[in-house]
């Protein structure tokens, strides 16, 4: 088989992982004439945003598409009817290398199949990596899917090489991963996880330890960008405040960077076990809505949603269906109310946020300093108190108030 062939297999069944952003990374640059590649902003192909909002392209490709492993969710798995193919270690790299040098991509996503043994596997993955940066002086961007059963040595030498390690978590439930993915342990990945974390804290404390003595070498570096992990929607029964739980013991336990959300997609001669349909993809774009006020609002995981209902609304930011819930908290007063407060006004952003408390020392906020603010209008004034404006009395009533915000298309963005 052609490489250009294994490219469009391979390509192809990379594409339902969504665990890959370059951001927090180290700036490289190619300097002197020495390396190749850069990770600052400037068939295989895929756009991704990254959470600073730049848009990255990566080479997006597994070693494999044949897998020892059988789970129920997956295209790749061993009982699949899929065409196979293989890549060898060499036809990633000159790829990579290749793509990088037309322009067309930034770094390089791998992942794979299990061939032979997770140990096997990671030690196909790992050697892509060493061979870039060691013997063509690649400086791109570098994310490897991790094995979680592979040997830590393994893990710790993918460190060595790659911006960002991932481990899929897969499903928010044990029973779950147990029912869907028998050859998969929960118990395994979150053992792999602590080791990258106790790893990573490692790494950072020693580059602390060499700012404060700039004559000590240079500490080894260890997946600068940190480690991410992936869970399916849909494909169980699992509530949105189940996996936002999960989600938030994964952050809190393991110093994740990020928790992807993939909306499960219909397989081909897929197993009973399965639903029929795919979930709506908005509800995969609410759990991206929550799990951001979760990192950056101050929200907890166990306020984001109704308790009666245990889903995100689908008609409706959370933010917003939060704010509505809670009418007793609002109007707050833009030019008194405090940092925390101001973050869980709907349509107040956190850019927005800090600017306002960085103007308001100087000069009291108005109505028309909102559209400066890009603030919007009609999503923030019902539950704001300025100057010149006081909502209405009419307003403060929260089933009203809920008619007003019927699904609009522009409440897909994260204007919060």
């Amino acid at each position: 088989m052609d490489v250009q062939r294994k490219l469009a297999i391979l390509a192809d069944a990379a594409k339902y992982d969504a665990s890959c952003a370059s951001s927090g990374t180290e700036k490289r640059d190619s300097q002197g004439g020495k390396g190749l590649g850069s990770t600052a902003p400037g068939m295989g192909i895929c756009h991704s945003y990254a959470p600073d909002g730049r848009c990255i392209s990566l080479l997006k490709v597994l070693l494999t598409n044949a897998c020892a492993y059988d789970c129920l969710y997956c295209v790749n798995r061993a009982s699949s009817n899929v065409p196979r193919a293989r890549f060898t270690i060499d036809e990633v790299v000159q790829l990579t290398l290749d793509f990088y040098r037309r322009n067309y991509i930034e770094g390089l996503f791998l992942s794979s199949g299990i061939i032979r043994s997770a140990d096997y596997t990671m030690e196909q993955i790992v050697e892509v990596a060493r061979r870039l940066r060691e013997e063509h002086h690649f400086r791109g961007y570098i994310h490897l899917k991790t094995i979680p059963e592979a040997d830590d040595a393994l893990i710790a030498k993918a460190g060595r090489y790659a911006d960002r390690l991932s481990i899929n978590i897969e499903m928010p439930e044990e029973t779950s991963l147990a029912q869907l993915a028998p050859e998969k342990d929960v118990r395994a990945i979150r053992r792999t996880m602590g080791r990258l974390r106790l790893r990573l804290d490692e790494a950072t404390e020693a580059k602390a330890e060499a700012r404060k003595q700039p004559s000590r070498a240079k500490p080894p570096r260890f997946a600068p960008a940190g480690q991410s992990t992936q869970m399916i929607v849909g494909a169980d029964s699992a509530t949105d405040q189940t996996i936002l739980d999960t989600s938030a013991n994964l952050y809190g336990s393991y110093n994740l960077k990020r928790v992807y959300y993939s909306a499960f997609s219909p397989i081909p001669d897929s197993s009973r076990a399965l639903p029929l349909q795919a979930p709506p993809l908005v509800r995969e774009h609410r759990l991206y809505q929550a799990d951001w006020l979760m990192r950056f609002y101050g929200f907890d995981a166990g306020e984001i949603i109704d308790p009666a209902a245990g889903m995100l609304s689908l008609e409706m930011d959370p933010k917003l269906a939060w704010a509505l819930r809670h009418r007793e908290r609002f109007p707050l007063d833009v030019n008194r109310a405090s940092r925390e407060e101001l973050l869980r006004i709907p349509g107040f952003g956190r850019k927005a946020v800090n600017r306002i408390i960085d103007t308001r020392r100087y000069s009291a906020i108005r109505a028309a300093d909102l559209a400066k603010l890009h603030i919007p209008r009609n999503k923030a004034l019902p539950f704001i108190v300025l100057p010149d404006h006081r909502p209405p009395t009419h307003l403060l009533d929260g089933a009203r108030l809920a008619e007003r915000f019927q699904p609009k298309a522009q409440q897909l963005g994260f204007g919060f």
